[in-house]
């Protein structure tokens, strides 16, 4: 072909074609091409902002106050194991790690604890900042700086040092890309230095988050204002002893100390009565309760499960630790894995261990060293008092007189807005929570009879007094032995949890640690007490630790800890009356005992159990509704698939359109049964203590319960369930099908992990980039497989398993673990969420913790060096 005849290229061509084309035309082409190019720039520009925080994790970094190297080694889903020479170098090294990766919940969390989050995000955070500044959490980190340890002052201060070298080497907008987000709206704002105080803090809001009754008493109180004490015993029974084991049966006290194999005692102090006049004082304290913001946590909900086994049981022939903590859902998890190790274990330096920890908080809180394993669950004692106090200006009335109120002044900063003058008051009891909620101010100048003083509402609380808990996590990562364990736990103040252990000569063991308030005689800690009488106040004494119960090697071979009742009814020490009624417990009781009818049991099995997910109330409800005659058709479609289902709640699958149709049943069985008479915190959220007041209702089906006060028909059980299925069938077609058999429990019941700042902003750019969802899961609330849910709200998952572990003592390097998130606080980092996906599909990854494990897994290592400076 002749150059003459050879065609132009395609550019050339289109470039000829092009200027042929109308000027509107071109004009046209040009704009919408600089738009696309602005977009190219603009979208490389926000991915270089949102990755710019991503930390270093290969090569070498000066880190200021070492005395020598320690290597960082990360594996494949970014957890890092240290290694140092000195405790303090390792300490040292983890601030500096946990603010690579997650300093801005760090800073959040110690905001949130000084009350200081106005200053970050304006009167939004107005009332919370005040709660906790009433409450002084701040304060009382202050003050507990003092009491604890040198050691503990010296890990807390180098873990600072480790933080605040991380801070002074980086821009905000290197440290979080929140921090950018915030600037963009106006925020001028440079992180203040770490302090060993705004360590201590974070251990508060873990507290408030597990605080125990609290609602139980304000929900006693509105059920028994229009209802007969036999009605409201219906909603708030006893502990079913006889159905679902404590985690010691026996037991009780010699000469002040619990002998797990001793007679019980079953003296108790006196529970009198609350008179109807009190009860009609204090009816609208729920509602007052219920509008404290819900960032302080939802302690009542919350649970876990932990069991250890012995390793005459085991394939292994040593013990097996699980435990899987219950706790809100979010962004990042509330728990990082780390490992911290001395490369020469001795005395100058004795840190070898690896778990679960806090971001803001040294050492690990759950997890196993080169000698023992321990695992976590609420113990949920009643550690928290409301009471009413008699106010007249500023005093209140106690035991007939006239007592000066104590107060201070707080000033809080509120972005945008004019500083807040606050004074805080308190009586003997506690801190005035109604000084701070208009709502529970209202309460009070309502329920003060005519004539006489208001009425303020106090909060005595155990963690309001300073106590070295900071020892305690020390002291367990430390521990080598059942004494040295027992001896760091005695130091565990609040909030108060069960310990299971487990270390390698074989032994396994129980303890319950934790301030537990001795009351007057005339306080039963189940509702608001009146704070003018002497009898109702706080001792001023706890339960001696000697006194709590305790067990090591049991004869049953193993230990099951789920938030159940921890001793039998005999023991004589008030703990609470509002203990969880232990179907998770038994349900993994049960499971256990099946398993090792079997024979010895292997951790995969073990790992099996934390997946059950049956239904515990659906054994017993399930026989009820299908009695129940729908006719035919459409109503019964859903009734119909109950008659094959196994009471499981997978997410998906053959038993999911059945497990999907009872949850929305009982939602409605809930909201037909009880709406009608009780409101705002005494309205039913589908937890334990509503399961078991279902089941002893269903037996009665004439119940005045059951009964619709608000229509002229006396309905029975019959009715409500009758009207709760087909309310059902109506709900599922709306939301998922009108053929129930492509019903799915995972459609209904899906995991939203939200970030607590900026993913609620109603920005859909912000939201998008820092939030993650849509994992449909299996599970439900009280299920081992705990994605809980509150049938008040919906059927989104609220709380859920932190994280997953079973730690196998035959070998360290066979435990396995999983987060519900990731590592990373970063929204760009592939960290973020990446184990979310492997904890929802029931699967762990390898917890390596030998040298050799842990450098075959390393995927990224980073040394971190003395400054030059300092030699």
């Amino acid at each position: 072909m002749s150059e003459a005849t050879r065609p132009p290229p395609p550019l050339v061509a289109w470039w000829s074609a092009f200027r042929a084309w109308p000027a509107w035309a071109r004009r046209a082409t040009w704009t919408a091409v600089g738009i696309v190019l602005l977009l190219l720039v603009l979208t490389a520009t926000a991915v270089v902002v949102v990755r710019r925080p991503l930390p270093v994790t290969d090569g070498e970094l000066d880190l200021p106050g070492l005395s020598a190297p320690v290597e960082v080694l990360r594996d494949s889903h970014g957890v890092p194991q240290l290694y140092g020479e000195t405790l303090h170098d390792l300490l040292t090294a983890q601030g500096y790690v946990h603010a690579q990766e997650r300093f801005y919940e760090m800073d959040v969390r110690r905001h949130l604890t000084a009350g200081r989050l106005s200053e970050l995000f304006g009167e939004a955070t107005l009332e919370s900042d005040a709660l906790v500044r009433t409450m002084g959490w701040r304060r009382v980190a202050e003050r507990e700086l003092a009491l604890v340890s040198p050691a503990t002052r010296s890990a807390l201060t180098a873990y600072a040092e480790g933080v605040n070298a991380y801070l002074a080497a980086n821009e905000p907008s290197e440290i979080a890309v929140q921090y950018t987000v915030l600037g963009l709206t106006g925020l001028d704002y440079r992180p203040e230095p770490w302090t060993p105080v705004d360590s201590l803090a974070w251990l508060k809001a873990m507290a408030w988050d597990l605080r125990g009754n609290v609602d139980e008493e304000v929900a006693r109180v509105l059920t028994g204002a229009d209802h007969t004490p036999a009605e409201a015993r219906e909603l708030f029974g006893d502990y079913p002893y006889d159905r679902n084991r404590p985690i010691i049966e026996g037991g009780g006290l010699v000469d002040g100390v619990f002998e797990p194999r001793a007679s019980g005692d079953s003296t108790r102090l006196p529970r009198p009565a609350w008179g109807p006049q009190e009860r009609d004082l204090l009816a609208g304290v729920g509602e007052a309760l219920d509008g404290i913001p819900s960032a302080l946590g939802r302690g009542d909900d919350l649970g876990s499960n932990s069991w250890v086994v012995s390793g005459d049981l085991t394939t292994t022939g040593a013990p097996l630790l699980a435990n899987d903590p219950h706790l809100g859902v979010g962004l990042p998890g509330v728990w990082m894995q780390m490992g911290l190790h001395c490369t020469d274990v001795g005395a100058d330096c004795p840190l070898d261990v690896a778990g679960f920890g806090f971001s803001g908080v040294p050492g690990v809180v759950i997890g196993h060293n080169a000698d023992i394993a321990w695992g976590f669950t609420n113990l949920g004692p009643d550690v928290a008092d409301l009471y009413l106090e008699k106010v007249d200006g500023d005093t209140y009335r106690y035991d007939g007189a006239r007592e000066q109120l104590a107060e201070r002044r707080e000033t809080i900063e509120v972005r945008g807005a004019d500083d807040v003058e606050l004074t805080v008051r308190a009586t003997g009891n506690g801190p005035i929570l109604s000084d701070v909620s208009e709502d529970l101010r209202t309460v009070g100048v309502e329920a003060g009879p005519d004539g006489e003083e208001a009425y303020a509402v106090s909060l005595a609380w155990t963690a309001l007094d300073p106590a070295p808990t900071a020892d305690a996590l020390l002291g367990l990562n430390l521990a080598s032995d059942w004494d040295e364990f027992r001896a760091a736990a005695e130091d565990f103040a609040v909030p108060a949890q069960n310990l299971v252990y487990a270390d390698r000569t074989g032994s396994i063991g129980y303890q319950a640690p934790g301030r537990i308030p001795i009351r007057g005689s005339g306080n039963d800690g189940l509702r608001p007490s009146p704070g003018w009488r002497p009898e109702n106040a706080w001792t001023g004494e706890y339960v001696p630790f000697e006194s709590l119960p305790n067990e090591l090697d049991p004869d049953e071979g193993f230990l099951v800890t789920a938030n159940q009742a921890a001793t039998g009814p005999d023991y004589p020490v008030y703990l609470t009356d509002d203990w969880d009624r232990g179907y998770r417990a038994q349900r993994i009781r049960d499971r256990l005992t099946a398993l090792l009818d079997e024979g010895p049991v292997s951790s995969e099995r073990m790992a099996a159990v934390q997946l059950d997910s049956q239904h515990p109330l659906a054994p017993t409800l399930v026989p009820y509704l299908l009695d129940v005659d729908l006719g035919d058709g459409y109503a019964a479609g859903g009734q119909e698939l109950l008659g094959d289902w196994d009471f499981t709640q997978p997410a998906e699958g053959e038993q999911s359109a059945a497990a999907a149709y009872f949850a929305v049943t009982w939602s409605r069985l809930l909201e037909l049964t009880f709406d009608d008479e009780l409101v705002g915190a005494a309205r039913p959220d589908g937890s334990d203590r509503w399961m078991a007041a279902t089941e002893e209702l269903l037996q009665q089906p004439r119940a005045s319960w059951w009964d619709d006060v608000e229509t002229d028909e006396v309905e029975t059980r019959d009715d409500v369930l009758a009207a709760a299925m087909r309310a059902a069938r109506d709900d599922l077609t709306a939301l998922s099908s009108p053929e129930p058999e492509e019903w799915e429990w995972g459609q209904v019941h899906s995991l939203d992990l939200v970030e607590p700042t900026l993913g609620s902003s109603g920005i859909g750019p912000v939201e998008a980039l820092v939030n993650r969802g849509g994992w449909a899961v299996a599970g439900g609330s009280e299920t081992v497989n705990a994605f809980g849910w509150d049938a008040r709200e919906g059927y989104g998952v609220l709380n859920g398993p932190s994280m997953r572990m079973v730690v196998d003592l035959a070998d360290w390097d066979a435990s396995r673990w999983v987060n519900l998130t990731g590592v990373s606080g970063h929204p760009a980092s592939d960290h973020y969420t990446d184990q979310t996906d492997v904890l929802v599909a029931g699967e762990t990854l390898p917890w390596a913790f030998s040298r050799d494990a842990v450098q075959e897994a390393t995927e990224d290592s980073l040394t971190l060096v003395p400054a030059e400076d300092e030699g």
